[in-house]
């Protein structure tokens, strides 16, 4: 049996009088919670109550990326809070359908004209951006958005669903409290900083005092694997560490080639694509000094990505500019090295060990730094290694 906190009892209780009585005057509701205040298990429980009310309701379960939809996918079975009826996916297969060729390739992708659920439930709310925001509005059909309100605001634009909550869930559960990972996103987000020290065996913060702290440096960088996040906050020194791990894995060309990790930088819904998503190059070929021909397998999407990208983004301090629609550059996408990200580009992205290196803009104030610094912390989910001041 599981134990709910006052304000998870509580947010299942606005959560129903919502769907009860106000959903056709107030078509959304959004819910945040920090990390550890158990919001999937929350949504498990609210699905099951539902569940009573009406039987016969197709709840439309959708998440920013592929992993986080199976993520979100497993959890609801383990705690038996889905309907054979319902469906989870990312926001772009439920409401964008493929464009397919004589051949039967994917060539490009369309808004769909309606889509079945009568209930859409969004996890990891905090990533919708205004378009998709208000794509996902024009079905008409009532939203819960759910997320942390602790993380960044979305990569484009200022739009933030996040930012005030209807529901908010801030009590951290005795086990995930329990987590090092949790106990220093707590730390980040009260008092927007991380003690050095070792937390237990993969996480750990090392500072410039630690006699071992290049020694500790090198080593989790050569020890490099796809399944490693490397997070930074300047664009210099995400471009210096890029630059470092493809070195260390024997690359010596200078321009992307088969193989290399890569992150897009650019949304574009035709092509399946969105701001943040990494993958790695399959195939490659340069066209002219403005363009590669690639094919990109990506990480949280079965079909694989094929198009022109810009020659001059790779390598590039900052995210070219797309404002002059006469540029020849506007006929393709935008994706860089992603080996090593910042921690703008990574809201969307968690990974089994992250590698962090904390770097304060000047010109951050200290909300925006706890925000950065929370964000950062909850993109691991086994090990953590800090490297700061």
């Amino acid at each position: 049996m599981i134990s709910l906190s006052t304000d998870q009892t509580s947010a299942i209780s606005k959560l129903l009088k919502w769907y009860k009585f106000d959903n056709k005057n107030k078509r959304f509701i959004t819910l945040g919670g920090y990390a550890g205040t158990g919001k999937t298990t929350l949504i498990a429980i609210f699905r099951k109550s539902l569940h009573k009310i009406n039987p016969d309701l197709k709840v439309g379960f959708a998440s920013y990326t592929g992993k986080a939809a199976r993520v979100l996918k497993s959890k609801l079975i383990e705690q038996k809070g889905i309907s054979k009826k319902d469906t989870v996916s990312t926001i772009h297969s439920m409401i964008y359908s493929p464009i397919v060729n004589n051949n039967k390739e994917i060539v490009g992708w369309q808004r769909k004209g309606k889509i079945e659920a009568q209930l859409i439930i969004i996890d990891e709310g905090s990533m919708v951006d205004g378009e998709i925001w208000d794509h996902l509005l024009q079905y008409d059909v009532p939203i819960i958005a759910v997320g942390d309100h602790g993380q960044l605001p979305p990569i484009r634009g200022t739009f933030n669903l996040m930012e005030k909550p209807d529901i908010v869930l801030e009590h951290i559960h005795r086990q995930a409290a329990e987590n090092q990972i949790i106990g220093l996103s707590i730390q980040a987000r009260e008092h927007g900083r991380v003690r050095q020290g070792n937390y237990s065996q993969f996480v750990k913060k090392y500072t410039p005092e630690d006699s071992d702290f290049q020694l500790e440096m090198d080593e989790a960088l050569q020890n490099f694997t796809p399944s490693t996040l490397i997070l930074c906050g300047y664009n210099h020194t995400r471009k210096k560490l890029n630059n470092y791990i493809r070195t260390e894995l024997g690359i010596e060309t200078a321009e992307p080639t088969v193989g290399d990790r890569v992150i897009c930088l650019r949304n574009n819904h035709q092509k399946g694509i969105s701001n943040g998503m990494l993958g790695i190059i399959i195939k490659i070929k340069r066209l002219d000094i403005h363009w590669y021909d690639a094919e990109i397998a990506m990480d949280d999407n079965k079909e694989k990505y094929q198009g022109l990208i810009s020659v001059k983004q790779f390598g590039s301090d900052t995210t070219l500019n797309f404002t002059n629609r006469r540029s020849k550059i506007m006929k393709g996408d935008l994706f860089d090295f992603g080996y090593a990200l910042t921690v703008h580009k990574a809201q969307g992205s968690q990974a089994k060990k992250v590698i962090l290196f904390e770097e304060r803009f000047s010109k951050m104030d200290d909300t925006d730094w706890k925000r950065w610094l929370y964000t950062a912390i909850t993109r691991a989910e086994e090990e953590l290694l800090i490297f700061g001041s």
